[in-house]
């Protein structure tokens, strides 16, 4: 028997309203009509240029106090049949359209109505847990991860939008953004520390070498096939339809969320199976089989690590039907047990191959084993941590096959332009991957010391970037519904300001303290001090894009919240178009063992590129961007941070004729350099007046007169 409500219960459902005042329609002798005739079907998506939006389930129309923002083509002032806002019954199936009253043509005598029998009312819906005011991030934005796009914006059902304006402040201000954002920074910082923490043990055991190589560039194997077949989908088309499945189901989504897992999870298995049989063409593909024993290496952990698949699948699906149901805890503490696990499987692996080199023809085949699956094993628990919260929220792991009236056909235009995204960006990763792997063969650096320099690279971002923008995107998600372009003009502008402020003096501490800070976290064990050192070189010559980085993915988030997918993959591909010359050239110009140094420049000149061409972007689609008021502050913060890592060179250079190139001296540098350009940096801010530090400022010096009385 289906679990939804027939029509006649449904119109029975919308059309009695006792509360509703009487019509004079109402009073006159009502005359048996036809049935009205079945919706028609939704037209298709436009074919202009501009990829219209699927129809629904994926555009229905949530109520004012749903838990998701109000989609932006959705006249949030439209008025239903029954004089109330057309929102307030989004939670129960609409009705079919009433019919106009037949013209009078002819007066006949009233026919008696039939005596209606009253409705049976529709079972209610089951309550839903009261969701939390944030989204949290499913994947770092990494150079293997692209940006996904953005599912709804939770809200509580008691938030009104003066409600969201106090907490989130209006269009530009920003008090409430910096509040939360110092919360969510909190909240990541132990992720990012156990994630660094886990990278500077496998660079102890395995070092930069050959073995270093063939690992790291296979263990990203299983993330990009994922991203490719069900990453990017997952976030832009899947969440959205859980959402609206929680709210129009009887059963609150339960049996639609099993049906789409069922279906997920065998493809994926398929998938697997595949990937596994075909390792050996994937390991070619990124440039792994010039050394025959390094080849043999990485597919033998090309077949292990291949598996990660089918649990990166689960844990992200796990994770979408526990954010669309406001549990948001388990899984953002789940990546942390993948990393704890991983820092055991490196330790081990470190104590049982003991002091030497390690290469592949030398390497034991315990080891092998071990670092195979202790790393399979960190995303396995990673994922199935989360089964116990899945069954706390009524959804139990359940095979429930059946894709009917699910709208994945509907909302799959959407999901290509994300797909055609991450393959875009994947050109750029195979190009460098190779590059870097035939540097390393002729005695340079290689792919392993190019992913450790990018995580020292990306880790500000991680930690203050993203925090920033999921503070603002909800707000910005919220004036993009309302068409209200300042808004979100204002917003884009307070986050370039905000990423200037918070990054820009971390990009004059990376490039001053960069070998001194590799030294400090890669230069033990299997690293030798030398090889730490040029992964901080190749950081503080890269170091620079860090803000255009930041703004990029920025200016990103403001096409999504248009709910726009297609401008983003537009600008990938641009970006693409100038990395890959780029990469290109670097083994042209340098040696192998400054390639990876040159592998972080050509990086850093695309993300200045993709900035150039998201600003072009928006201003063709926004207008003026207030380039005036946004820039100018901007500009005080680089000549700010400018001086303060002129600052920590003068003091670098003292420090290292005093401590020299090892650890103990390295770590006198970072401190000794923090301190200073730190210090430089917030009197430097202070004294040029930056806007955003007035509400920090004057906070803290009420606490201080706060202390004193």
């Amino acid at each position: 028997m289906s679990d939804r409500p027939d029509a006649s219960e449904q119109a029975g459902t919308e059309g009695s309203d006792p509360a509703a005042p009487a019509h004079d329609e109402d009073r006159r002798p009502r005359v048996l009509r036809m049935p009205p005739p079945p919706p028609a079907r939704p037209a298709p998506p436009r074919r202009n240029g501009t990829p219209g939006l699927p129809p629904a389930p994926y555009l229905a129309t949530p109520p004012r106090d749903a838990a998701v923002a109000a989609h932006p083509h959705v006249d949030e002032h439209a008025v239903g049949p029954d004089g109330r806002p057309a929102g307030s019954a989004a939670r129960r199936r609409p009705s079919p359209p009433t019919p106009p009253p037949p013209p009078p043509a002819r007066r006949e005598p009233p026919v008696a109505a039939a005596p209606r029998r009253a409705p049976r009312p529709a079972a209610p819906l089951p309550p839903l847990p009261p969701l939390r005011h944030r989204w949290v991030p499913a994947a770092d934005e990494t150079q293997v991860f692209p940006m996904p796009v953005l599912p709804p914006v939770p809200r509580s059902a008691s938030d009104t939008d003066e409600d969201v304006e106090q907490r989130e402040g209006s269009p530009g201000a920003s008090g409430g953004i910096l509040r939360a954002a110092g919360t969510m920074a909190v909240a990541t910082l132990v992720s990012r520390i156990t994630g660094l923490l886990r990278t500077m043990v496998l660079a102890a055991a395995l070092g930069v070498g050959l073995v270093a190589n063939a690992y790291v560039v296979v263990n990203t194997l299983p993330n990009i096939i994922y991203e490719l077949l069900l990453g990017g989908v997952l976030t832009s088309v899947i969440v959205p339809l859980l959402v609206h499945a929680q709210e129009r189901d009887r059963d609150g989504g339960v049996g639609y969320a099993q049906r789409l897992a069922t279906v997920a999870m065998a493809g994926l298995t398929v998938m697997t199976v595949v990937a596994v049989l075909a390792a050996p063409l994937l390991t070619a593909l990124y440039g792994l089989d010039e050394d025959p024993e390094q080849y043999r290496l990485a597919n033998w952990l090309a077949r292990m690590l291949l598996v990660e698949i089918v649990f990166y699948g689960f844990g992200a699906f796990a994770q979408a039907v526990l954010n669309s149901r406001g549990v948001f805890g388990p899984p953002a503490w789940a990546p942390v047990l993948n990393n704890v696990v991983v820092i055991a499987t490196g330790l081990v692996f470190l104590a049982a191959a003991g002091p030497g080199s390690l290469e592949p023809e030398t390497i034991a085949p315990g080891l092998v084993w071990l670092l195979g699956i202790g790393t399979v094993l960190g995303i396995a628990v990673q994922a199935l941590v989360l089964v116990p919260s899945l069954r706390r929220v009524g959804v139990p792991l359940r095979p429930r096959w059946g894709l009917r009236d699910t709208g994945l056909r509907e909302a799959g235009a959407l999901g290509l332009w994300v797909i055609a995204y991450v393959a875009v960006s994947q050109i750029g990763v195979l190009v460098a991957t190779r590059i870097a792997n035939d540097a390393a063969l002729a005695g340079g650096l290689g792919p392993a010391a190019f992913s450790y320099t990018s995580l020292l690279f990306q880790m500000p971002y991680g930690i203050i970037g993203v925090a920033l923008l999921t503070a603002l995107v909800p707000r910005m998600s919220r004036a993009a519904s309302r068409s209200d372009v300042h808004g979100v003009v204002q917003d884009l502008s307070l986050g370039t300001r905000l990423s200037a402020l918070g990054l820009l003096p971390v990009t004059a501490a990376l490039t001053v303290l960069g070998p001194p800070l590799a030294v400090l976290v890669f230069g033990r064990g299997n690293t030798s001090v030398d090889e730490a050192q040029a992964i901080g070189a190749a950081l503080a010559v890269g170091a620079f894009g860090l803000l255009p980085m930041a703004i990029t993915l920025l200016q990103l988030r403001v096409f999504y919240a248009m709910k726009d997918a297609r401008t983003p993959t537009l600008i990938q591909v641009g970006m693409v178009a100038v990395r890959v010359p780029l990469l290109l050239l670097v083994p042209a110009v340098v040696e192998p063992e400054h390639v990876v140094a040159g592998l972080m420049l050509a990086t850093s000149i695309t993300y200045v590129a993709g900035w150039v061409i998201g600003d072009l972007a928006l201003r063709r689609r926004l207008g003026g961007l207030r380039t005036r008021e946004t820039f100018g502050p901007v500009l005080r913060v680089a000549l700010v941070a400018l001086a303060a890592g002129l600052a920590g060179w003068l003091v670098r250079i003292v420090t290292s004729d005093l401590g020299g190139q090892s650890t103990a001296g390295s770590l006198l540098q970072v401190l000794v350099g923090t301190v200073v350009i730190g210090g430089v940096a917030v009197v430097g801010l202070v004294m040029a007046r930056v806007p955003e530090l007035r509400e920090p400022l004057a906070a803290v010096r009420a606490r201080l007169g706060r202390g004193r009385s």
